[in-house]
């Protein structure tokens, strides 16, 4: 399977023309997804760089892998498989949390295989597939931080990732205690880890398994630990897709329920969860919680 990534003048060009055109009329020009995978022979799928252990890049460079790219590869399949395209050729764009939906209206990606939280406000733009993960949204320090609770934030700098559901909690958080909390963003997981690991942050707010991934595969993991009793939210993940396309969501909804009825996602679980993963053979550590294992037996689209 071959891939290439689009220039950065491709992607620039893309997501000003979904900014132009606005969500609506994006969306109004949206072609049936499996006509066009099957008249270009390409399926374009969203990816991440440090998603780990979702979507990311090994080696900082080539093709994703993770948990939920997994997922998408078998959506791939049953895409192969419905147009008769054995050869069907996989295209990847790294994708940001602040472009990741104008880049899907517009068309330049057909899944977003990462870690997107299904919320309603989405679900007025985009489209998704059964959740896979349930992920709670906490806090990550150092551990000579002095910092045990929310509100021993009170005067601390923050960090979150920009475009993240992570931003609106914290601020929610803020306002409803009136806590003096100083925001910085990064503008992706590893990047916000960077914030902390570097003292311009005293705290990073992200969902618990990326904190996992982030601090197990840094430097030096023992700097660090999360609040485990401080969960602001727990938020679903969904692979995410253009609306309004009916035999598109029927085919990934078929895809996703299919892995999770069969026992296949918990194998996939294990594999990225509870076993080292690439490049440094880490092992997260990470057995499924109660909420994914609910998500896996009643599976649902319901966003937060």
């Amino acid at each position: 399977m071959t891939s290439r990534r689009l220039s950065l003048n491709t992607l620039a060009a893309a997501l000003m023309g979904a900014c132009l055109l606005g969500p609506a009329a994006a969306q109004a020009q949206e072609i049936d997804t499996l006509a066009r995978i099957k008249q270009t022979g390409v399926i374009h799928i969203g990816s991440r760089d440090s998603s780990i252990p979702f979507s990311y890049t090994p080696k900082g460079s080539g093709d994703p892998v993770g948990f939920s790219n997994d997922i998408c590869l078998k959506i791939v399949d049953a895409v192969k498989a419905r147009l008769g395209l054995p050869a069907l050729r996989v295209q990847y764009t790294l994708l940001t949390s602040l472009n990741r939906i104008p880049l899907m209206q517009n068309g330049t990606v057909d899944l977003d295989c990462a870690t997107t939280t299904n919320s309603v406000v989405r679900q007025q733009q985009v489209a998704f597939a059964p959740s896979h993960f349930v992920a709670g949204i906490t806090v990550a320090v150092k551990k000579d931080s002095g910092i045990n609770s929310l509100a021993d934030l009170k005067g601390k700098t923050v960090a979150t990732v920009a475009g993240s559901t992570s931003v609106q909690l914290l601020r929610t958080y803020k306002r409803a205690e009136a806590v003096d909390v100083r925001e910085i963003s990064g503008k992706d997981t590893a990047d916000a880890f960077l914030l902390m690991a570097s003292g311009r942050a005293d705290a990073y707010v992200l969902d618990d398994v990326q904190l996992a991934g982030l601090i197990a595969t840094s430097p030096n993991p023992g700097d660090y630990r999360m609040l485990r009793d401080v969960v602001l939210r727990e938020e679903p993940y969904g692979i995410m897709f253009r609306k309004n396309d009916a035999a598109f969501e029927a085919l990934v909804d078929e895809t996703v329920t299919g892995l999770m009825k069969s026992g296949e996602i918990e194998r996939l679980y294990a594999r990225w969860f509870t076993q080292p993963i690439p490049p440094s053979n880490v092992n997260l550590n990470f057995p499924m919680t109660d909420a994914v294992r609910e998500a896996y037996r009643n599976p649902s689209k319901k966003g937060v």
